[in-house]
């Protein structure tokens, strides 16, 4: 291979891959989140267990005080991949939207995980604001029948 041909495939292959990267979750660059603040797993407040199926979380409500850290133990009890992403309204349907057109895409937030069906897993969230806020399953569709929980903070 010649030095120019060479210089072109590894060009190529930077640009291929930063594309994908742009498909990917992280890509957001949140420095700050609506609902909080990823909290410090050595010291939650309570646990709240959350499960998700086609297409419902249980519990689909809950009330926290600001300044309660919370651990979420995240279940899919479910036979699709199915998602928990913590924000208000306005910002997960601005995501679902992303969704629709990269219905693969990973999140790699503190605030929301992807989950295939009998995994489980936890988030850790400090609730710093009060106010309105979702928990919801971004994957097309999911948040469209009815996959959306409701978080109060007073």
């Amino acid at each position: 291979m010649t030095k120019i041909t060479t210089t072109t495939c590894l060009a190529l292959i930077a640009l291929a891959s930063s594309a994908v990267a742009a498909f990917a979750h992280e890509q957001h660059g949140h420095t700050s989140y609506s609902a909080g603040e990823p909290g410090n797993p050595n010291r939650p407040s309570r646990t709240i267990e959350v499960e998700m199926s086609e297409m419902a979380f249980k519990p689909a409500n809950i009330q926290v005080k600001r300044g309660e850290q919370i651990r979420f133990v995240i279940r899919n009890v479910g036979k699709e991949d199915h998602e928990f992403l913590l924000a208000t309204t306005e910002e997960n349907l601005k995501h679902a939207e992303v969704m629709k057109k990269h219905p693969h895409m990973e999140h790699d937030d503190p605030n929301g995980v992807r989950l295939p069906p009998k995994k489980t897993t936890e988030i850790v969230w400090k609730f710093t604001k009060s106010g309105s806020f979702e928990y919801a399953c971004l994957i097309p569709d999911h948040r469209d029948y009815g996959m959306v929980g409701r978080i109060t903070v007073k």
